[in-house]
């Protein structure tokens, strides 16, 4: 039996988005993830190197892997907050740690995901937080003089 189509929604065209965690695998399942929703991804494999983006670059939203039980994404959420408090940051992680989640939302997380979940639950955050930007086109005037601009009656 066939199943039916999904409906798609529209991407959001050029959302700017830092993609920082340590965990290759989940790195690139994100990464996709992300760039399937429309927006650009920069990523860091260190979350050292992830702070030094932050703060160099114009990002609509962060996207932290927790790392272990320890949350060593921690540092990423914190310097955000520092940097920017209107800065959304999602925290991602492979396995549900109710004691990193409790903290990653104290620190202003705007979300926290964890796996098994599908990149549903990613997708869904990044459209309610990223901006969604307006490409900007031209008004569609006649340009040449050949063209009268009558009232229609």
């Amino acid at each position: 039996m066939k199943q039916p189509a999904k409906k798609r929604s529209e991407p959001i065209p050029g959302g700017a988005v830092l993609l920082i965690d340590e965990d290759a695998e989940q790195l690139e399942f994100v990464r996709g993830v992300v760039q399937g929703v429309g927006c650009t991804v920069q990523t860091c494999n260190s979350y050292s190197e992830g702070m030094h983006q932050l703060v160099s670059g114009a990002f609509d939203i962060i996207v932290v892997g927790q790392g272990s039980r320890n949350f060593e994404g921690r540092c990423v959420l914190e310097g955000a907050s520092a940097f920017n408090r209107r800065l959304p940051v999602l925290v991602v992680a492979q396995h549900l740690e109710m004691g990193c989640y409790l903290e990653a939302m104290q620190l202003g997380a705007v979300d926290y995901v964890a796996e098994p979940s599908s990149g549903a639950e990613i997708t869904r955050v990044i459209r309610n937080w990223a901006p969604r930007r307006k490409v900007r086109v031209a008004a569609e005037r006649p340009s040449s003089p050949l063209v009268s601009e009558r009232p229609v009656a």
